[in-house]
């Protein structure tokens, strides 16, 4: 895993540089440049694959084409193989990242399509005078960038792109609406005005003659039930399914350095730890356990481990110490997000950092086969708001707010109050309501700027339209896979790796896994509240049932009594952004019981971190 940056136009004086240091966690082990006119690269690189030659930024030996890359190309040994086929010689041993400057020699700006992978790249193509960039299909490797009157600048992280002058750092209000109603920023927006997100599946060319820069998708999920598959034996489906995602994890135990899994003692990592045992001699099993029940998962994860007879580090960590990270995690983050299972994914990371350097994660199999909860009732919700009046919901959102809160993870009275205000709304914004930090009102409030629900959640409405199916339930998978997916989930897995120089690979996001996920019909994937039916039953053979049919559990530290009992200073900086009286009442709320505004607060504190950090 690496990191890469760069800039076209005139050379600033100690700006590469400087993108090279805000860059260091992802590339810790070499560091290289290249200044061609007016093209300006740094590569950060972490070495994982052809340690000795595979250093960039990469050349052809005509010179005519430059790479810097960040990923991993698991096709790579096939697609080298075709390339020599035609003719082409390559200078590594095997390196995939030479790879990409072949691929690209014969095949283009289609090179991306044939890829199976998690990348992030810039190609430098001298005689065509352009620069050709490339974020992987799901968005597992970051890439930003902006246009500025000198030319177009890039990172792997915000704040490297911030490193340039010519870029603005100016605060898009419309983005920090959209945070605090999702709980993070969705692509293609950042936090900064002007500057972007290439979103998964997306190709960017910029012209260095006419400065034209142009955007394009080359792939999307989409979804598109194959209903003929529920007259197919299930058992066979079954063992596909099963096959598709052995194939994927071996695909993704390629390393020329140490290599592990984070066992969470949940389905999707158990099922990764458990094929690779089947593919390597010996495999090591990372996980962390708290000193709290409802927050502990290592019981299910040393039963994995044991299972599979891996060499299993637990770190087991009391919510104290979990506390001393917080500081630490949120003043590196590039960005501001809301999601609070960065503090454990971190530690995870960081255990797992002090015996090997790439790490297989379960990322991605809640979002293709329909793990959530919301999957169970989103019937129950669509009821409720077709069939009965405002005026009742009006009621029920009433008594509901009277139910005291509760700071235990995922509270009976968080899901009542949460459920049935998303209920009220319709059903196209439904998801990100339910899980949504504010309420419009609140965003509203909190920030002084006007704004309604069509606009605010304007990414998940057009997930929903854009979404073949008329299936409710294949909807909903559509926004989680779109944004969830890309915004949330992979985002805090990148960083919070990142932080601790670890590559984090997701065989769920497998190419030919995702084409077999998206085209099952929804009862294949829930069944009789059953959530990701065939996928449980292809694991069944390898994994034991009180692990696969167990009740979900997060990954989330106690956020909530940290701010009710003040270990969290929550308002404690007037950042002159957001309305510290609005701020103030949902902290005197959630400490007095009234509502459990946890998310909220956690969003706000994150803002606050990276706001400081912006200041320094």
């Amino acid at each position: 895993m690496c990191g890469i940056a760069g800039y076209t136009g005139k050379s600033v004086e100690g700006v590469l540089c400087k993108m090279s240091a805000l860059l260091a966690h992802r590339g810790p082990d070499a560091t290289g440049y290249d200044n061609t006119k007016d093209i300006h690269l740094v590569h950060r690189r972490l070495k994982v694959i052809d340690l000795e030659s595979g250093m960039q930024p990469m050349k052809t030996t005509d010179k005519q084409l430059i790479v810097i890359f960040n990923g991993e190309i698991y096709n790579h040994r096939e697609l080298r193989s075709e390339l020599e086929s035609k003719g082409h010689k390559f200078q590594t041993d095997h390196s995939d990242t030479e790879v990409l400057l072949h691929g690209y020699k014969e095949w283009g700006e289609s090179l991306p399509e044939r890829l199976n992978g998690m990348w992030a790249f810039c190609i430098y193509d001298k005689e065509r005078e352009r620069l050709f960039l490339s974020r992987d299909r799901f968005g597992q490797k970051p890439l930003f960038y902006t246009q500025t009157r000198e030319g177009l600048v890039f990172a792997s992280e915000l704040t490297a792109v911030a490193a340039h002058p010519a870029v603005s750092t100016n605060i898009s209000t419309n983005s920090l609406q959209k945070y605090f109603a999702y709980g993070f920023i969705p692509h293609p927006h950042t936090i900064y005005e002007g500057v972007f997100k290439l979103a998964g599946g997306f190709n960017l060319t910029f012209d260095l003659v006419s400065s034209k820069l142009s955007t394009k998708r080359y792939w999307s999920y989409e979804i598109e039930p194959d209903y003929s598959l529920l007259k197919s034996n299930q058992h066979d489906l079954a063992e596909e399914l099963l096959s598709l995602l052995s194939q994927a994890t071996k695909r993704r135990l390629e390393s020329d350095v140490d290599l592990g899994i984070l066992l969470s003692g949940g389905i999707d990592s158990s099922a990764i730890a458990a094929l690779a045992s089947k593919h390597a001699d010996t495999v090591s099993t990372f996980s962390i356990g708290f000193d709290r029940e409802s927050y502990d998962e290592s019981p299910y994860s040393t039963r994995v481990a044991e299972l599979i007879k891996s060499k299993h580090y637990l770190n087991t960590v009391t919510i104290d110490k979990t506390f001393e990270s917080l500081p630490y995690v949120l003043s590196q983050l590039d960005e501001p997000q809301g999601d609070d299972s960065l503090l454990p994914t971190y530690l995870v990371c960081k255990t797992a950092r002090e015996s090997v350097t790439v790490a297989l994660g379960g990322d991605g199999g809640d979002e293709l086969f329909s793990g959530y909860e919301p999957f169970k009732f989103w019937r129950w919700a669509r009821r409720y708001n077709i069939y009965l009046p405002k005026q009742i919901h009006t009621g029920v959102n009433f008594l509901t707010s009277h139910i005291p809160a509760s700071n235990n993870y995922m509270s009976l009275s968080l899901k009542l109050k949460r459920f049935f205000h998303a209920s009220g709304l319709k059903m196209e914004v439904w998801i990100p309501a339910l899980m949504s930090p504010l309420r419009i009102k609140d965003i509203i409030d909190l920030l002084g700027e006007d704004t309604d629900i069509d606009s605010i959640y304007s990414e998940a409405i057009e997930s929903w339209n854009n979404c073949k199916s008329k299936w409710v339930g294949d909807k909903i998978t559509q926004y989680y896979v779109d944004y969830y997916l890309q915004d949330d989930i992979l985002a805090k897995t990148d960083r919070a790796s990142m932080m601790n120089s670890l590559e984090l690979r997701s065989p769920f996001l497998d190419i030919d896994l995702a084409n077999f996920a998206r085209k099952l019909p929804h009862q294949l994937r829930i069944k009789g509240g059953t959530t990701k039916y065939l996928l449980k039953k292809a694991l069944e053979p390898l994994l034991p049932r009180d692990i696969l049919y167990r009740g979900k559990q997060g990954f989330s530290p106690p956020t909530g009594d940290w701010f009710a009992n003040g270990s969290l200073a929550a308002n404690s900086i007037d950042n002159g952004i957001i309305n510290m009286n609005t701020a103030k009442h949902l902290l005197s709320e959630h400490k007095n019981g009234k509502n459990d505004n946890r998310l909220f607060l956690w969003n706000q504190l994150a803002l606050d971190y990276f706001l400081q950090r912006g200041n320094k």
